[in-house]
C-alpha cells in the first residue's frame, strides 16, 4: 500500500486503495498541452495529484473563450463522461506542469456501483462541480463583470469553496478573463479601480486583498442593484 497522493482515498478500506493503485498509471504533462480529447476520456478518466488543468470552450468565429473549471490536486474529470458514457465536447489544457493518476474508465464505474465507501466519497464531490456549474451560469447571466470578479476575489479566500479557493494563485489576467468571460483589458481595468479604492494590491500573477471589509461592502451594493 502507498502512501496517499490524494484526499479521495482517505478512510477507504486497505483492501480497495489497493485495487485502486493495481489500475492507476501516473501520467506527467507539461505546461502549456493539450493532452486529453473526447475519445480518451470515454476510457480513462483522471485525477490530478499535483499542478493544474482547465476545461473550456471556445468559440471559432470570435475566439471568446470560457473556462469551465480549473482542476487542482485531488479534482477528477470528466465526470460527465463518467456517469452517461458519451463524448464531452469540451477542450482541456494543461496550466501548471501536472502529475495526474489515469484510471479505466469501467473500473471506476464498477467501484461506483459496488463500493459503497466509494460512493460516499464521489457524490458529494459530483455536487460540488454541479453546484459550481450553475453558479457560474447564474453570474454570466445576472451580473457585470465587475461584480464577478469582486465575487471571485472573496471566494478566492473561502476555503469551504472547493473549486475557488486560492485559485487566483498565480493566474494570468488573461486567465483571470477566462474565468469570467471577458477579455484581459477589461480585467486589468476593473483591478486598477480596485486598487485606486484601497481594497486590492496586485503584483505579478498576484492580487492580495487589502481591505476584505470594503470589499464585503462591494458586494452587498452588487445585490441591492
Amino acid at each position: 500500500m502507498q502512501n496517499n497522493p490524494i484526499e479521495l482515498l482517505d478512510s477507504l478500506s486497505h483492501n480497495f486503495e489497493d485495487e485502486f493503485y493495481k489500475y492507476a498509471k501516473t501520467r506527467e504533462y507539461k505546461r502549456g498541452s493539450s493532452p486529453f480529447y473526447a475519445d480518451d476520456l470515454l476510457k480513462h478518466f483522471y485525477i490530478i495529484v499535483e499542478g493544474r488543468v482547465k476545461s473550456y470552450q471556445l468559440n471559432l468565429e470570435n475566439s471568446k473563450e470560457q473556462t469551465i473549471f480549473i482542476y487542482k490536486r485531488g479534482d477528477m474529470f470528466d465526470v460527465i463522461s463518467l456517469l452517461d458514457n458519451k463524448p464531452h465536447e469540451v477542450i482541456y489544457e494543461v496550466l501548471e506542469d501536472c502529475k495526474i493518476l489515469e484510471l479505466p474508465i469501467e473500473r471506476v464505474r464498477y467501484w461506483l456501483e459496488n463500493d459503497k465507501t466509494f460512493n460516499q466519497k464521489f457524490f458529494p464531490y459530483l455536487a460540488a462541480q454541479m453546484r459550481h456549474t450553475e453558479e457560474l451560469a447564474i453570474e454570466l447571466s445576472i451580473y457585470d463583470t465587475k461584480d464577478r470578479l469582486i465575487n471571485l476575489l472573496i471566494e478566492n479566500l473561502n476555503t469551504e469553496n472547493k473549486f475557488k479557493y486560492n485559485l487566483l494563485q498565480n493566474l494570468s489576467n488573461s486567465e483571470i478573463a477566462k474565468l469570467l468571460g471577458t477579455v484581459r483589458h477589461v480585467i486589468e481595468r476593473t483591478l486598477k479601480q480596485l486598487k485606486d479604492d484601497g481594497v486590492i494590491q496586485t503584483s505579478r500573477k498576484n492580487i492580495i486583498v487589502t481591505n476584505f471589509q470594503k470589499l464585503l461592502e462591494k458586494t452587498s451594493q452588487m445585490l441591492l442593484k
